[in-house]
């Protein structure tokens, strides 16, 4: 690995850690010339799965775009980042395993409000009004509604 600094290419491995469930290794390295430390991170690399927008557009899933969307709705909110991280790997996982080359805009959006349904329900409540476009207090009190009948999930 070449060193971010220096840019040689002469470094040791100084700690190997799991993350993300087991999906990705952090490796501390320390260069051999300029003494500094840095950290590299090893991740499985998946065919990836193309998103089809409204317009027909697709473009390649991106774990942080959805990673984004639920620390918007999680704002002000008291949700750990580790369970965050929890829920994208979550619905990342979802995705791969259930869809091979595309998945609709909708579909994904449907699946982090489920997640997020459990995870926080005025997180849920702040996605579904971005992602379903709530014109209304009306569009605000169906969801709200429909979520308070939904069985009380434990977190």
């Amino acid at each position: 690995m070449r060193c971010p600094f220096c840019h040689l290419d002469e470094d040791r491995v100084l700690d190997t850690r799991t993350a993300e469930g087991g999906y990705m290794i952090r490796r501390k390295r320390g260069c051999t010339n300029c003494n500094r430390r840095f950290v590299t991170v090893e991740k499985i690399e998946q065919l990836t799965v193309r998103v089809v927008k409204r317009d027909e557009t697709r473009e390649p899933l991106e774990r942080e775009k959805i990673r984004r969307g639920i620390e918007r709705a999680c704002s002000k909110r008291s949700v750990a980042s580790d369970r965050i991280e929890q829920v994208v790997q979550s619905i990342e996982s979802q995705i791969y395993n259930e869809y091979e080359d595309e998945i609709p805009a909708k579909e994904v959006g449907r699946i982090v409000m489920s997640h997020l349904a459990q995870l926080d329900e005025v997180a849920y409540i702040r996605f579904a009004s971005v992602y379903q476009e709530f014109h209304s207090a009306d569009d605000f009190i169906r969801e709200v509604t429909g979520l308070t009948k939904r069985p009380i999930a434990t977190k």
